[in-house]
This record gives structure tokens, sequence and C-alpha cells, in this order.
């Protein structure tokens, strides 16, 4: 049966900007793959790297917040699933699909944990360790609320299944690991050999913090690095990079910030090593996991590694400071065997853990199962009912509060 699928997106995605806007499409892929009608609506403003969803036959849709207007919207369209991109989209919308479209599945897609992200942040900038108290944020209670309130949250990180089971005691029966989807059949072959590339990269979307302070981490190692490597460059790639990214450009130290690269693989696969010095964040890494699948070896944090390989021996090395990141980074960059050892690890990981045809037939499976059963699913989440109720009454009245200052305004 054809089923209607609407995803409400936090941003318009952007796969070669972001690991989150490539499991995006990941996710639309999957729906479309099951011969589903799949619309993808955000009341965010385009951007100059947004994909043409038409190009894969994803209508597209322009939502208001805080409007009436969605609630005519979603009450026409009728969606069998609704998929929010991340918690703040459930918060402003949930309600509204729980009283105009209460039959359909609500999964919400977290990206990663940003309660989680945000605590280490926190902690990072106060320059102490991450305290069991951190994790009791504001943030923590809007997010966690939104997972209870959700039929199916879909978890990308090993590390934050167990933590949203063990610490906040979420009901495994709300929750889906789902790591990035990779197809292991279209991987690139005939890559570069250890002789045949050089240099070293790094790469993400500058806007994000985590990216932003490893590459002002970078900016301790790398002299390290050069002063044992005095002819090695390090290319900085990354979209949307800010006046203060740019004035690091330096290439009488080989420190180089190239910005945005169009094909993320292309420049990953022709760098000897990539460097994600990540000393906070959440979620899994898709610099990490696109050095695994050109077999460029890396050298990252236990953050950065967190979550990614399952205990399987780790495509590279992680370092615990600055110092040990640099021998790292040389040692792998000059050790051959090393290096050929490291690219059977990421052949290994990627096999074990992101299989894209193991992981969709998991994902089919769990949804369709749900949809089987919804009404025993929902009663066994007595908290996330409650949860609902409640939210029924403050979001929406805070909601309709808005939208009359709004219009007040407007006259």
């Amino acid at each position: 049966m054809c089923k209607q699928v609407l995803v409400i997106g936090y941003v318009w995605p952007e796969p070669n900007s972001s690991a989150a806007g490539s499991h995006m499409m990941s996710l639309l892929r999957f729906f479309k793959s099951q011969q589903w009608q799949v619309e993808f609506a955000s009341p965010a403003q385009t951007t100059e790297h947004m994909v043409d969803l038409s190009q894969h036959g994803i209508s597209s849709q322009h939502i208001q917040l805080n409007c009436t207007s969605f609630d005519e919207y979603i009450q026409a369209l009728q969606p069998d699933i609704v998929m929010f991109d991340r918690f703040m989209m459930e918060e402003q919308f949930g309600w509204r699909v729980d009283k105009y479209a209460p039959n359909a599945l609500k999964i919400l897609d977290t990206e990663d944990l940003q309660c989680l992200r945000n605590a280490r942040h926190e902690a990072h900038k106060a320059k102490r360790a991450l305290a069991h108290e951190d994790l009791h944020s504001e943030l923590a209670k809007r997010e966690i609320a939104a997972i209870l309130r959700c039929d199916l949250s879909l978890i990308i990180s090993s590390y934050e299944m167990t933590l949203l089971s063990d610490i906040y005691k979420v009901d495994p029966a709300l929750l889906h690991h789902l790591p990035f989807m990779v197809e292991l059949d279209s991987l690139p072959n005939m890559l570069p050999t250890h002789s045949e590339r050089q240099h070293f990269i790094t790469i993400g979307n500058f806007r994000h913090a985590p990216n932003w302070d490893a590459v002002l981490y970078l900016q301790e190692i790398w002299p390290l690095i050069r002063k044992q490597l005095p002819k090695a460059e390090l290319h900085i790639y990354g979209s949307y990079p800010p006046p203060k990214a740019t004035a690091l450009n330096n290439p009488k130290t080989g420190f180089l910030i190239k910005g945005w690269a169009e094909d993320a693989l292309q420049v990953m696969k022709n760098a000897r090593v990539c460097l994600a010095p990540l000393r906070f964040g959440a979620g899994i890494k898709g610099k990490l996991l696109e050095a695994m699948i050109t077999q460029t070896p890396s050298i990252t944090t236990a953050i950065g590694a967190e979550g990614m390989h399952c205990d399987l021996p780790w495509p590279g090395s992680i370092a615990t400071n600055a110092q040990d990141f640099a021998d790292q980074a040389v040692a792998l960059y000059t050790d051959e065997q090393a290096y050929v050892h490291a690219q059977i690890a990421a052949k290994t990981i990627l096999n074990q853990i992101y299989d894209k045809t193991n992981l969709e037939s998991q994902l089919l499976k769990r949804i369709t199962s749900i949809i089987k059963n919804i009404e025993s699913h929902r009663q066994g989440n007595f908290v996330g009912q409650m949860l609902k109720h409640h939210t029924m009454r403050s979001t929406q009245y805070m909601a309709q509060w808005i939208e009359a200052k709004n219009v007040n305004k407007i006259r």
C-alpha cells in the first residue's frame, strides 16, 4: 500500500554541506524506495547549497511557524507517516499533527542528541569535565520530552542509545539505532595508494560549533606536525566559512582554508590523512565516515570516534592531547604498513555497521511493525501520552498567542 510521508525539516537538506544533510537524503531516498509519496516541508529559508528535491521525485512545501495555515495543510495532506527533523520541529508542529492527523506514525530523526552536544560545549567553554548534572539541562528536558511524544526516534549513535536508556530511562521500544547508511556496492574503487596521496585534510560545515572549535584546535596542533613534516599542508574544507576562518589561511605555514568542497569524497580520497580533533559534540561524524569510505586513515579524539566503531579497531588513531595528536598523525602519515592496516580496519567497520541494505531492512521492519500495532504501542507509552496531553495545552496556547500577536502587528 502506498503511503504518504511528510518530513518536516529544520533546514533544507544540504548533503554536500553536512553529515545531517547527507543522512536526511538517505532517509528520503529510503522512503521513496518503498514507492511511498514523500513531501518535504520546512519553515527555513532556502539556501545556496540546498539540494533540488524534485530531481529525486520529492515534492516540497514552505510552511510557517505559529500559523493555522499548517492546520489546513496537514488536514488536506493526511499523511500516514510524519517525520520531524530534530526535536525543535516536533515542538513546533507535533501538537498540530496530533490534532489534525492523529493516526499518522510520528518519527523523530534526532540527527544527534542536541542536549548532549550542548552540555559538552558548555563544559568545554568552562574548561572542565562534563558533569552528570549537565545532562539534566532545560534543553535535555525538552528533547527527551519530544522523544517520548513520538512513536519512534531514530538514534544515530550507539553511545546515545545507551545514554537514553541508562540515564534518561527511555523505553527501548521508542528508539531505533540508525547509523549513516552506506551503499557498499557503490564504494569508490581504484583509490590512490599511500604514495599517490599527499597532505592532511579536515572538512566540516563552519557553522557547526564543534567543527569551528576543531579548526581553532588545529592551530595548536598543526605547528607540531609541521615541525616534523615541513613540506606537508593541511587543507581545511567546509561550507559557509566566515571571515574569521578565511583570515586563518596561511600558505607560508601550509594551513590552508579551502572553503566549500563540491565533492567531499573527491578531496578526501586524495589526502593521505584526515584530522578530526573534536573536543565536544555528539552523534557520529560524517567526515570520519567519508574518510572510511575513501580509505583515508584518520586521527581523532574519543568524542570523534564515539558511537562509530562498536569497539572494532579504529582506522587510524585516537589521540588524547595536542602533542599525542601530532605524533600519531606524523606516524600514520609516514608508516605505510600502519596505513594499510588502518584501511583494512575501515573496510571492516563499513561492512559490519554501515551496510545500507541491512539498515534499511531493519528500519522498514520496525516501521511496519509499529504501524500494524499503533494503538497498543501508544498505550505502552503512558508518559508520552501524558506529555502530549500537557503539550496540547501549553504549546498550543503559546503558538496561538504568537499568531494573534503577529496578526495584530500586521494590522
